[in-house]
C-alpha cells in the first residue's frame, strides 16, 4: 500500500493561503507578547512614582513577569506534548488576556505583582495612564480567543500520538485551502518513528520482531513525558551536548534581550542623574521616554529581516553568533555615559541584533529534537531562558539605579560574549535537515 507522511504531504501542498493565515494568527501573538513586554520600559517608572515605591520593588516588578513565564514555559511543555498544541493555546491565551485586565484594577503594589506573575504564564500613549496601558496591552492577545474555533491541531502532534484519522482530516483542510491535493496514498508515521527508534534502543532490541517493537514503543512514548523521563533523554549522549548549550544560550538571549527592554528607560533617567553626582529620585514623567522607547523598539523590524536573510544563507550558528557578538559591539560604548541621541542609536543596534539573535535560536532550537519531545524540549530550554528574565532587573534596573553604569552594561557584555561562543560550539547544523 502506498503512504506518505506528514512532511511529504507538506511539501507537496506548499506555502498557500492556509500557512499565510496561520502566519497571521501567529503572528497576533507575537504582538501581544511584545506588548506585555515593552510595557515593562514604562510600567515600572509609573507605578514607583505613583505608588512611591523603591528601586527595588521596580526591579522585582519585571521579575515576577518573568518568572511567571518560568512556570509557564515548564508548565506549557509538557501539557502541549501530552494534550496538544491547540490546547495550551486557549488556556495561555486566556490566562494573559485575563490577567492583562485584571492588572489595570490593581489596588495596590503586591496585587498588581501577583497578577503581573499571571501575565506571564500566560505568555507572553502619553497622556494615558499605566492603568489604561495594562488594558490596551491586553486587548491583542484577547482578540486571538475568537478565531481559536478556526485553529487546527499540529498534523506531527497527531501523528505522534497515533491520531492518523485527525491528522489526515487537518492535512485535508490545508489542501482544500491551498487548492492542492494529498500525495497518494495513507498517511503514515513508520519512517518517523523508526529514526526516533533508533536512538531510544540498544542493538539487541533491533532484533525484535516487529509487534514487540512497537509494544516497546508505545510504553516509551506513554511514560516519556514525565519530568524525570523527558530530561534523561534531553540529557542522553546524543543530545547532551546540544542540550546544555541550549540551555545557556536561551538564559543568556533572554537575560540580554529583557535587559535591553529595560535599558531603554533606566539610562535615560541614568544620563540625566547620575552625571550630575546625584542619586536617582522620583522624577516627572519624560516624553523622551515614550520616544526612545518607540525608536529602540523599531529596531526589531531590521533585526527580523536581517536574521531572515541570513539564516538560510550563511547557516542557524554562524547567524546566532554573529548577532551575539555584533549586539556585544553595539553595547560596548555604553559603558559609559552617552548623549541621549548616542544612547538610543547604540540600544537600536543592540535591539536589532538582539532581536534577530532570539529569533534564529528559536528556529534552531526545534530542530535539535524530534518530534516526540520538541515541545517538552524547547519548553525546558525556554524555561531556563526565563531565569535570565528574572535575574536582568536585578541589573538593569537595580545597578543602574545605583548609578552603576559601567559595571551593569559590562555584565550584559560578558553574557552575550560567552553566549556567541556557546553558539560556535553547537554540535549540529540543522540547514537543510529534515524535521523527525
Amino acid at each position: 500500500m502506498e503512504t506518505y507522511t506528514t512532511d511529504d504531504a507538506l511539501t507537496v501542498m506548499g506555502f498557500g493561503k492556509f500557512q499565510a493565515l496561520v502566519l497571521a494568527y501567529a503572528g497576533m501573538g507575537w504582538v501581544a507578547e511584545a506588548m506585555e513586554l515593552m510595557l515593562l520600559s514604562f510600567l515600572g517608572p509609573l507605578v514607583r512614582e505613583e505608588w512611591k515605591v523603591s528601586a527595588h520593588d521596580e526591579s522585582l516588578l519585571s521579575s515576577v513577569v518573568f518568572a511567571g513565564m518560568l512556570i509557564g514555559a515548564c508548565s506549557w511543555g509538557f501539557v502541549s506534548d501530552k494534550y496538544g498544541r491547540r490546547t495550551v493555546l486557549l488556556f495561555s491565551t486566556l490566562l494573559t488576556s485575563g490577567g492583562g485586565f485584571l492588572s489595570a484594577l490593581s489596588p495596590n503594589y503586591l496585587c498588581l505583582l501577583a497578577i503581573r506573575s499571571i501575565v506571564g504564564i500566560g505568555v507572553v500613549i502619553v497622556t494615558l495612564s499605566w492603568r489604561w496601558l495594562l488594558v490596551f496591552s491586553a486587548i491583542p492577545c484577547f482578540l486571538l480567543l475568537p478565531f481559536f474555533g478556526i485553529t487546527p491541531e499540529s498534523p506531527r502532534y497527531l501523528c505522534a500520538q497515533n491520531r492518523m484519522y485527525d491528522a489526515t482530516l487537518v492535512l485535508e483542510r490545508i489542501a482544500y485551502a491551498n487548492k492542492k491535493s494529498l500525495p497518494p496514498g495513507v498517511l503514515t508515521y513508520a519512517q518517523e518513528i523508526e529514526a526516533d527508534y533508533i536512538t531510544l534502543t540498544s542493538e539487541s532490541e533491533h532484533h525484535l520482531a516487529v509487534r514487540e517493537k512497537d509494544s516497546i514503543f508505545g510504553n516509551i512514548m506513554s511514560s516519556k513525558f514525565g519530568g524525570i523521563a523527558a530530561l534523561h533523554e534531553l540529557l542522553s549522549r546524543k543530545l547532551v551536548k546540544s542540550t546544555l548549550l541550549l540551555w545557556f544560550v536561551f538564559f543568556a538571549s533572554s537575560f540580554a534581550y529583557y535587559g535591553l527592554v529595560l535599558l531603554t528607560s533606566q539610562l535615560s533617567d541614568v544620563n540625566k542623574s547620575c552625571t550630575s553626582g546625584l542619586v536617582l529620585e522620583v522624577q516627572k514623567k519624560d516624553t523622551n521616554l515614550y520616544k526612545d522607547t518607540f525608536i529602540t523598539s523599531l529596531a526589531e523590524i531590521p533585526g527580523l529581516f536581517l536574521s531572515a536573510v541570513l539564516v538560510d544563507w550563511s547557516g542557524r550558528k554562524a547567524t546566532m553568533w554573529f548577532m551575539m557578538f555584533a549586539c556585544c559591539a553595539f553595547l560596548g560604548p555604553l559603558v559609559f555615559h552617552q548623549n541621549e541621541m548616542l544612547t538610543t542609536t547604540f540600544l537600536f543596534g543592540a535591539r536589532a541584533c538582539g532581536t534577530g539573535g532570539i529569533t534564529v535560536l528559536c528556529i534552531y532550537a526545534p530542530e535539535v529534537y524530534p518530534t516526540y519531545m520538541r515541545s517538552t524540549g524547547v519548553g525546558i530550554a525556554v524555561a531556563i531562558g526565563k531565569i535570565g528574565g528574572v535575574v536582568c532587573p536585578l541589573v538593569a534596573v537595580g545597578m543602574l539605579r545605583t548609578c552603576h553604569q559601567m559595571a551593569a552594561v559590562v555584565v550584559f557584555e560578558l553574557v552575550l560574549l560567552l553566549a556567541g561562543i556557546a553558539c560556535i560550539l553547537f554540535p549540529i547544523e540543522t540547514k537543510g535537515k529534515e524535521i523527525d
